[in-house]
């Protein structure tokens, strides 16, 4: 993510910080805030993936869950004959 680290010093400014501060301010959010921060598309790849994720557990969950349904009605089935 990009900055125009110049209009923000200036903004600043225009508010009253002074510029040393301004800058220094500028300079922080470039180096340790912006870094850190997700993109609209890292959150979107993260939610496709999480997706992705939980579609593959459900799948799992109902093959057990069809498994497990047709081993008692057998085991039912043999016990009554």
């Amino acid at each position: 993510m990009a900055i125009d680290t110049l209009a923000y010093t200036k903004h600043l400014e225009a508010a009253g910080t002074p510029r040393p501060e301004a800058e220094a301010q500028a300079e922080a959010l470039t180096r340790h805030v912006l870094p850190d921060l997700a993109t609209k598309t890292d959150l979107e790849q993260g939610l496709e993936r999480l997706k992705h994720d939980l579609t593959i557990r459900l799948v799992g969950f109902m093959l057990a869950v069809t498994g497990l349904m047709n081993g008692i009605l057998f085991a039912l089935l043999r016990a009554t004959h």
